[in-house]
């Protein structure tokens, strides 16, 4: 490695100009530097540009590669990982870095990503996986270990995240960022001379998506000890979400009004996070109110829960198997005897065949019926189908438990819906009859709140704080909040 930098370089190729595409390149050296996350653009975001009339095709790397040692992996959202293959396919060797949890769901992303953006070629498929296996580093939280300044998925740190090497390059730490399972913030460190020509170490945390503080199952984020420089979200930034308890009477009046219509109460939601956080919410509303009524002809344990996602249903089944890292409150739940993600009124629905038969039995009966499905921005996926079939009928109900980023088909309907409007669904037009409901709260990110504490409850303040991955409201409101605490805090460009 060349002689390190006195301090790092940080290049943003994703995560600036709004909340999709995170992708931030660490540079400690001419020829050394790390990428954090590699993810997708999505909606008006699709392109590092931020624009709207980019073709969401626009997926190569447009940035060089060859000094990159390594990728870090906050956590797989297809807005921190869909890039991955095209970093591959543009000559990336290089290992991969993540939790033991990531490294189990990274696989299952990146097969739905390439199968339904690129290709359903099998050959393709099972090549591209195997080349992402040997890549894989799987590590454990809380543990310091050191990223060789070679590529080639060189793995000289084994599973317990050991450090079996020698160099002097860059060290990791994955800390737990309770977002979704295995999601992490992440600690770097590394040497630079002082003025007085001596070594110290300089660290940098990089916060992914922090989760909030009472989010169901996984356990809170807690603040780093110290850093130099923290590169931090903001995506919730200019808002704070109603507490927990509050949240789940607001989602359970919603279900009782909704539900009195005999219509379908459609949730898009991401596969990964938010489709267990809510059967977990939903869980536990039923075991709750089980002997209650929801009207005179339904009870709540005759309600029927619907998983309409080949994706989430293999998530749900990787929470269940990775129920170690649940907690405590889960944990308490399983050994009542309750199955908070495998209730009875739980089903999913497996076939593109089923799938279709369900969205036409809902559309032509009003069966009263709960239905998760991907995507959580109605940006493809089957709820467009859903949407496409129940929007313009005023028994049904939509409810966004979730960010809606500019320019996807979910923030469409979140807009114009409660004024009575329509939108174009596969260049159809469609009028909005449904009712459109918005459950803030429900979000798996920190508010405005939980990202000062981050910062706040560290012993040692960072020299800088860089915000990126959020809108422009909510970067500026944060930047002010945390200025107003005398820390250098500057919108990262």
């Amino acid at each position: 490695m060349s002689t390190a930098y006195p301090s790092p370089i940080f290049l943003h190729h994703g995560a600036v100009t709004g909340v999709t595409g995170s992708c931030h390149e660490y540079k400690i050296a001419d020829d050394y530097s790390v990428l954090i996350d590699c993810g997708l653009f999505q909606g008006a975001e699709t392109s590092g540009a931020g624009s709207a009339g980019a073709s969401a095709t626009n997926l190569q790397i447009d940035f060089a590669i060859e000094h990159i040692k390594a990728l870090i992996v906050t956590h797989v959202h297809i807005d921190h990982v869909g890039r991955i293959p095209y970093l591959l396919a543009a000559g990336f060797s290089g290992s991969i870095y993540c939790t033991n949890a990531s490294a189990t769901l990274l696989p299952l992303v990146l097969e739905d990503a390439l199968k339904v953006g690129v290709t359903r070629d099998k050959a393709i498929i099972k090549g591209f996986l195997a080349k992402i296996h040997r890549q894989l580093v799987p590590c454990d939280f809380k543990q310091w270990l050191t990223i060789k300044p070679n590529s080639s998925g060189d793995k000289t740190v084994n599973r317990a995240g050991t450090d079996t090497s020698n160099s002097a390059g860059l060290q990791v730490k994955f800390q737990p960022a309770g977002h979704i399972l295995g999601s992490a913030y992440v600690e770097l460190r590394h040497k630079v001379a002082t003025a007085t020509g001596k070594q110290k170490w300089y660290k940098t945390v990089f916060s992914g998506d922090l989760g909030a503080p009472y989010a169901p199952l996984l356990p809170a984020p807690k603040a780093p000890f110290s850093a130099d420089t923290v590169v931090i979200e903001s995506t919730y930034g200019d808002r704070v979400h109603e507490g927990r308890r509050d949240r789940q009477q607001r989602l359970q009046k919603v279900l009782l009004h909704a539900l009195r219509d005999n219509g379908t109460v459609l949730f898009p939601a991401f596969s990964i996070g938010r489709t267990q956080e809510l059967l977990y919410e939903l869980e536990a509303i039923i075991y709750d109110l089980k002997q209650q009524s929801i009207h005179k002809g339904l009870r709540w344990d005759q309600l029927q829960v619907i998983v309409d996602s080949p994706l989430a249903a293999k998530f749900t089944q990787s929470y269940r198997d990775l129920k170690a890292c649940w907690d405590s409150e889960a944990k308490k739940r399983l050994r009542q005897g309750r199955h908070p993600l495998n209730f009875k009124q739980l089903h999913t629905i497996d076939s593109h065949s089923q799938h279709l038969a369900l969205v036409q039995y809902l559309a032509s009966t009003k069966q009263p019926a709960i239905v998760l499905a991907a995507s959580g921005m109605c940006q493809g996926g089957r709820i467009v189908n859903y949407l496409s079939a129940l929007l313009d009928h005023n028994a049904h109900q939509v409810v966004f438990v979730g960010y809606q980023a500019r320019g996807t088909l979910g923030a469409a309907i979140q807009q114009y819906g409660p004024k009575g409007g329509y939108v174009d669904i596969d260049d159809k037009r469609i009028d909005i009859k449904a009712e459109v409901i918005t459950l803030s709260g429900y979000s798996a990110h920190a508010d405005k709140n939980g990202l000062i504490n981050f910062i706040k409850r560290m012993r040692h303040k960072p020299q800088q704080v860089r915000i990126v991955h959020g809108d422009d409201d909510a970067k500026q409101a944060l930047q002010v909040a945390l200025q107003l605490l005398d820390i250098n805090a500057v919108i990262a460009t």
